[in-house]
């Protein structure tokens, strides 16, 4: 089961840990790693790389999560530019995590 829309703004926490999920009508089956997507969102590359292993996450895995996150980012930017310009800014820093991540983009093929 996932959530399919586990960005910062249905999370709550205290004191640093996580409390609740807000916004759960939408769990369906689906693939695992949309559960990462949030890793993206949330995460900077230390605190990601820690949740990849601790979870023992495969290399495809996590670039599976990686290009959730990267195609729920586009939609964030596009969807919320002139409405809710703090989820389109979310929607940018998600797509910066991801082009930016040496590890991830070393484990990608090149596109000629």
């Amino acid at each position: 089961m996932t959530h399919g829309d586990l960005i910062p703004a249905n999370l709550l926490t205290e004191n640093g840990r996580l409390i609740g999920v807000l916004d759960t009508g939408g769990f369906a089956p689906a693939d695992p790693a949309l559960d990462l997507v949030a890793a993206w969102h949330l995460f900077d590359a230390e605190t990601r790389s820690v949740f990849r292993h601790a979870l023992g996450t495969t290399l495809i895995e996590w670039q599976r999560g990686a290009a959730w996150a990267f195609q729920q980012a586009m939609g964030l930017v596009w969807y919320y530019q002139a409405s809710n310009p703090g989820m389109a800014q979310l929607g940018r820093s998600t797509l910066a995590r991801i082009t930016n991540d040496d590890e991830l983009v070393s484990t990608l093929p090149s596109v000629r």
